[in-house]
């Protein structure tokens, strides 16, 4: 069966007695050309064991079969789950769970290097930000989201989309939109466009665990006041940091930072000095 025929997936679909649910986001890819560049794109030989949330009919999943040397595939649906349990029973390298990935402890999945998925709309950036705060992230990362979502990725400082998930993946990864996927490449036709995007990990901003730590709560509550002044905001965040005005001053001084930026103007590497300066303490 072509899983990137519309004709025969609304077959496919009815002949299992499957209704979509837009509420889980559940659009399946049917355009062999985004399919193929996602598959490039992530890079797969047979060394890799490949991590994919939300499979579906299974369309990226056969791709990753043909090229991986193992995939874990989860899938939140029971009906779909069951569906591709039945089709791939005699594939000695995939491994399906029914479970939703939000409650899936990520470092408990041993040997993933790599995310490939077309990632359901609702959960996608939740999903990103437990890959990305996991002890064990994934080394590559290819995934859909919506097009919002992969601008927030990939936003430079002083931008409106810069935020804390751009910080927050942009510390551990080089992030890049590989394409822009319209709506008509998926069954049923979603209401946004989506973009394919692609995360490579680096270690240029190595943190030690306490660090990752302070780094995680105090980017969160600063973006939560993005258009207050850092300075003033640091000496009000009792539980993350303990700093009174005159060590803010010196810190941000040392750092390189004016005394009025506010936490849209810090690039990654601030970002990451400024938690290193006040881990010290």
């Amino acid at each position: 069966m072509n899983l990137t025929s519309p004709s025969q997936v609304r077959a496919l679909v009815d002949s299992i007695g499957f209704k979509p649910s837009k509420l889980l986001g559940q659009n399946f890819l049917i355009d062999r050309n985004i399919l193929d560049i996602i598959v490039r794109a992530a890079d797969i030989s047979a060394a890799d064991h490949v991590l994919e949330v939300g499979p579906g009919l299974g369309v990226v999943t056969e791709q990753l079969l043909d090229r991986a040397g193992r995939v874990t595939a989860v899938e939140k649906d029971r009906r779909l789950f069951s569906y591709l349990s039945g089709k791939f029973h005699d594939v000695k390298n995939v491994e399906f769970i029914n479970a939703d990935m939000l409650d899936v402890a990520i470092d408990g999945l041993t040997g993933v290097g790599k995310l490939v998925s077309n990632l359901p709309y609702s959960v996608g950036s939740r999903i990103i930000v437990n890959m990305i705060m996991a002890d064990h992230s994934p080394e590559r990362m290819v995934v859909t989201v919506q097009l919002e979502v992969a601008q927030r990725i990939a936003a430079k400082p002083n931008g409106r989309e810069y935020g804390v998930l751009s910080v927050w993946a942009q510390s551990g990864y080089d992030v890049e939109i590989v394409k822009n996927v319209s709506p008509g490449c998926f069954w049923p036709k979603p209401e946004v466009t989506s973009a394919i995007v692609s995360f490579r990990k680096h270690n240029r901003f190595r943190m030690e665990p306490v660090q990752r730590k302070l780094f995680f709560a105090l980017t969160k509550e600063a973006f939560t006041h993005r258009r207050k002044q850092l300075a003033s905001r640091l000496v009000r965040m009792p539980g993350i940091v303990d700093v009174d005005q005159k060590e803010v001053a010196i810190i941000l001084e040392q750092i390189g930072v004016d005394a009025m930026a506010r936490p849209e103007n810090l690039g990654v590497d601030k970002w990451c000095e400024l938690v290193k300066c006040l881990g010290r303490g």
